[in-house]
């Protein structure tokens, strides 16, 4: 059966975007028997949400998917192109759906939705609340970082995965039901999968890149030495065993964190030569420094960040050479994790404890009010106190016991830290009332 005339004009990814839940491919973990964007679809009732994860995972065709199954308006807004008129725009839109004769449910779709600044996030606030219409945001950035908490409370996050490799293989085997792709060699879908790295979209675009390659050239057949001369360099990263992009990544992190210089490097330069974005491994080194080297060796950070700088100014190749650089000092620096482990022990320890209020002594009084209410009262100014230091004093909302977050290493400038943190604590406990 060939495809109609009419299809074979539209892009492969919108031939073949499923019209239905049960065509979907890949996100079973929300998507499957009992999982919560299912039964958030067979339940009826839309509900505001946020979809995360990397790109060509569905986050454009579950959004599509959920206003057909609730017969729903579908407006698409692109962050990177609108503004607070296509917002204004999308209320009016919903608000004729609400009040025509039909009356019609309106989802609106944001997508790249942290590419909107405060104040145009804020524009959906009143009529997500007022529910005119359902809110749904794509983004690939984590929304705790990049959405309004405001927003981020009115809408469930789901996290999207990457595709896997056999989620791919079914992607291809879709196309060539579709006629879209002639046959193709095991080694050359292999490798298309791996180039692919999880992102259906750049799957559908190289595979329509070929099709049409293949039917200029006559060709009836896909082979692997084929692929590599049509694709070329993008295929490199590819090109030895294909690793996945996040595997040689991690690669790259655990031979920093495990000392290993050679290794280190040879990792890095793999992905430069694989066609990895500098700007991405620079963003990863600095996370390095912060998360494996920390106050064991403060320049570390200032090295990274200094590396990160010069390839803004000089971009490739001669500002990968600091890159380079950079990953060497970590691989040879002292290790710590002791700030990243305190950090996450923190952030634990707050959302299990709930709230504690802010000792009165802590506050700051700049009214009147404020003062006869005793904010401040109390509180001993260090730098008046002998060493600069209000030996027992406590920082902590009142009755918590020390919890202990920072622990440093004996290791670079955490021996010191860890020295210095000891003595304060003997001052403390030489200071407490007897009894204490």
């Amino acid at each position: 059966m060939k495809a109609s005339p009419v299809a074979l004009h539209q892009p492969l990814a919108e031939r073949l975007r499923p019209r239905s839940l049960g065509e979907v491919i890949g996100q079973q973990h929300l998507l499957g028997p009992g999982k919560p964007l299912r039964l958030a679809f067979e339940s009826g009732r839309p509900h505001s949400c946020i979809l995360w994860g990397p790109p060509g995972v569905g986050k454009t065709t579950i959004a599509r998917l959920m206003a057909e199954a609730f017969d729903a308006q579908f407006i698409s807004i692109s962050a990177v192109l609108g503004g607070v008129k296509d917002i204004r725009e999308a209320v009016q839109q919903a608000e004729a759906a609400r009040d025509g004769l039909m009356a019609q449910r309106t989802i609106v779709f944001v997508d790249e939705v942290h590419r909107f600044n405060k104040s145009q996030q804020d524009a959906f606030l009143p009529h997500v609340e007022s529910g005119l219409f359902t809110f749904v945001g794509a983004t690939t950035e984590n929304p705790s970082f990049e959405v309004n908490s405001a927003l981020l409370s009115r809408a469930t996050v789901y996290v999207l995965q990457p595709l896997t490799s056999a989620d791919m293989e079914q992607i291809i085997g879709r196309a060539r039901q579709a006629q879209a792709l002639p046959a193709i060699e095991d080694a050359a879908r292999q490798r298309l999968v791996a180039y692919a790295d999880g992102d259906a979209r750049r799957l559908l675009n190289q595979l329509e890149t070929l099709a049409v390659t293949a039917e200029q050239s006559g060709l009836s057949c896909i082979t692997d030495e084929w692929l590599l001369s049509v694709l070329g360099e993008q295929m490199r990263r590819y090109d030895k065993g294909g690793e996945q992009f996040y595997d040689t990544i991690s690669a790259l992190h655990k031979s920093v964190r495990g000392s290993d210089p050679d290794a280190a490097l040879y990792w890095l330069v793999r992905m430069l030569d694989g066609g990895a974005d500098p700007r991405y491994l620079a963003r990863r080194i600095i996370r390095m420094a912060w998360e494996d080297i920390g106050l064991a060796d403060p320049r570390a950070m200032q090295i990274t960040n200094d590396a990160a700088q010069t390839y803004e100014r000089l971009g490739s190749p001669e500002g990968e050479l600091a890159l380079a650089q950079a990953v060497l000092y970590l691989a040879m620096a002292p290790k710590s994790n002791a700030g990243y482990a305190a950090y996450n022990k923190a952030r634990a320890f707050v959302k299990a404890g709930g709230t504690h209020p802010v000792p009165l002594r802590l506050r700051n009084a700049p009214t009147a009010l404020m003062k006869q209410l005793d904010y401040g009262r109390g509180y001993r100014y260090a730098h008046d106190e002998e060493g600069g230091f209000a030996a027992g004093e406590s920082y902590l909302p009142d009755g918590m016991a020390p919890p202990g977050f920072y622990q440093p290493v004996p290791r670079g400038l955490e021996i010191k830290i860890g020295q210095k943190l000891e003595e304060l604590r003997a001052r403390n406990a030489a200071s407490a009332p007897p009894g204490d």
